[in-house]
């Protein structure tokens, strides 16, 4: 599954270039300000942090809600207290789109992510002129040189890296590139099965000058403390806010100490 997604997203963005090109897309970057500094914003607290995530569908559990502008959502989580913003772009398990991430970015004031499965350059180059601060780098997929490269590419470009670890030797590969914010996501990208219990195993690893971000499995705010009793500084939660009440779950969130 993790494959076929990483071809399919590499294939979508390969027709786009072909009406947008590479020239253009930094052309218009030329024209933006800075984006919001994600390191800072999701940097440790006495709270946990949420990165709140637009995400209308899933491969594993199919269409989750109706969502029928992202930017109206994405003020609603900020304003009920979010700190950043995820938004799908893969189309094809996910139901997202490079609109989605622009109207989102350019609605809110905090970091907003792009969540895709990014291979290249022109992948990180339409983030950035979509009002992305920060991108997903997948070690489940990239060797470590060239998540090394994209890392390097993103930076140049202003970008936040928020990198993706699922296993022992993933959390090691990602110190192993400096990264300042890692994500442990308990959902293995190849089964679509989630070890809520991964986080804990996986996390002690990590360094206090790293931001330690956990993913996937939230159901409720049990699973927040949860993460939180294991050292998490941010949760990055979607299903259970497209699919519950976000207003009321987000404030719980954040709340938790």
């Amino acid at each position: 599954m993790l494959e076929k997604l990483f071809a399919q997203a590499l294939q979508d963005a390969n027709q786009r270039e072909k009406l947008v090109s590479k020239a253009d897309l930094l052309e218009a970057i030329s024209k933006l300000p800075p984006p919001p500094d994600v390191y800072q914003a999701l940097k440790p607290t006495s709270s946990v942090k949420l990165i709140a995530e637009i995400k209308r569908a899933s491969p594993s559990r199919g269409f989750l809600a109706e969502i029928p502008d992202a930017a109206e959502l994405a003020i609603g989580y900020q304003n009920s207290g979010a700190h950043a913003i995820s938004v799908l772009t893969e189309t094809s398990g996910f139901m997202g789109s490079m609109g989605d991430l622009r109207a989102a970015a350019g609605a809110v004031e905090v970091p907003v992510l792009r969540k895709d499965f990014i291979s290249t350059e022109y992948q990180i180059l339409e983030a950035r002129a979509a009002g992305a601060s920060f991108i997903l780098l997948i070690l489940s997929h990239l060797d470590v040189s060239r998540a090394e490269e994209l890392m390097s590419f993103a930076s140049s470009l202003d970008l936040g890296v928020l990198v993706e670890t699922h296993s022992e030797a993933e959390v090691l590969e990602a110190l192993s590139l400096d990264a300042k914010l890692i994500g442990i996501n308990t959902r293995d990208l190849k089964t679509f099965a989630t070890d809520p219990k991964l986080f804990a195993d996986l996390a002690g690893s990590l360094p206090s000058n790293v931001i330690k971000v956990a993913e996937s499995s939230v159901k409720n705010i049990d699973d927040v403390k949860r993460y939180r009793d294991s050292g998490a500084d941010v949760v990055l939660v979607g299903e259970a806010l497209v699919t519950g009440d976000w207003q009321k779950l987000i404030p719980q969130i954040v709340a938790v100490s």
